[in-house]
C-alpha cells in the first residue's frame, strides 16, 4: 500500500467534497477506510495498492470532475 496526499484548488462548497470522496472510493485499488477528503484544507488523503491503480489514475479521476490538482505526493505505507 501506498499513501498519496493530493493537494487541490481551494474547494468552494461541502457537495464538492462529497464528489470527490464517491469518485475516488469507486476506484479500484483504492482503500476506501482510509480515504479522507478535508475540505478547510483542500486535500485527498488516501492510501491505495499500486499494483491495482496509479496516482495519475487517482488524479484524473478528481480532474475529469472539473477540480485541478495543484500537486501530489505518494509514500509507502
Amino acid at each position: 500500500m501506498q499513501k498519496a496526499v493530493i493537494q487541490l484548488e481551494t474547494l468552494s462548497c461541502p457537495s464538492c467534497m462529497q464528489k470527490i470522496e464517491n469518485a475516488v472510493k469507486g476506484l479500484n485499488g483504492v482503500n476506501q477506510d482510509s480515504l479522507k477528503v478535508l475540505f478547510n484544507a483542500s486535500k485527498v488523503k488516501v492510501d491505495f495498492d499500486s499494483e491495482t491503480i496509479t496516482i495519475n489514475d487517482i488524479k484524473k479521476a478528481i480532474e475529469d470532475l472539473g477540480y485541478p490538482v495543484v500537486k501530489s505526493k505518494v509514500k509507502s505505507a
